[in-house]
């Protein structure tokens, strides 16, 4: 009921006096193709996000750098392990301990992991623990979640 909507909106590009409206726009039309499934447009819109942010707001802004990492989410989701690491890679320019580079490190674990990369995923994952606790806290609930991760990834390296 609601793509149809959506699919207009990414059709073209609004004047420039509107573009400030439209990337904030963008990344919730991203979400709504992600969360059905339609990753291709999801990507599409993605893409666009990470375009217009970046020129409206600047390549560094906090909320161009969540787009990317929402766009390197959407292709973890397609299996497309190399662009995502591209894009996670890219996005360190925040330094070591700020939130969004935790969510990073994360992010990149994953993927390095998926591409059987475990001994580097598991290292990358225990460093991110350790700033996540000093940053966030033991008890915060993304560092519960890293460790709980970590946790069934050494239980796997151990099986195997």
């Amino acid at each position: 009921m609601l793509l149809p909507h959506i699919e207009s909106t990414l059709e073209e590009q609004p004047p420039n006096e509107d573009l400030q409206d439209w990337a904030c726009l963008l990344p919730n039309c991203a979400l709504c193709m992600l969360t059905s499934g339609n990753y291709k447009a999801a990507e599409n819109s993605g893409g666009k996000a990470v375009e217009t942010r970046a020129m409206v707001l600047g390549e560094e802004h906090p909320s161009t750098l969540t787009s990317m990492g929402n766009l390197a989410s959407t292709y973890m989701n397609q299996g497309r392990w190399k662009e995502a690491e591209e894009l996670e890679m890219s996005l360190k320019v925040l330094g070591e301990e700020h939130p969004d580079t935790l969510t990073i490190m994360v992010n990149l674990a994953i993927i390095w992991k998926n591409q059987g990369r475990t001994r580097d995923a598991l290292a990358l994952m225990r460093s991110c623990i350790v700033l996540q606790e000093r940053v966030l806290d033991t008890n915060h609930p993304h560092t519960v979640s890293s460790a709980a991760v970590l946790a069934d990834w050494e239980n796997m390296s151990e099986i195997s």
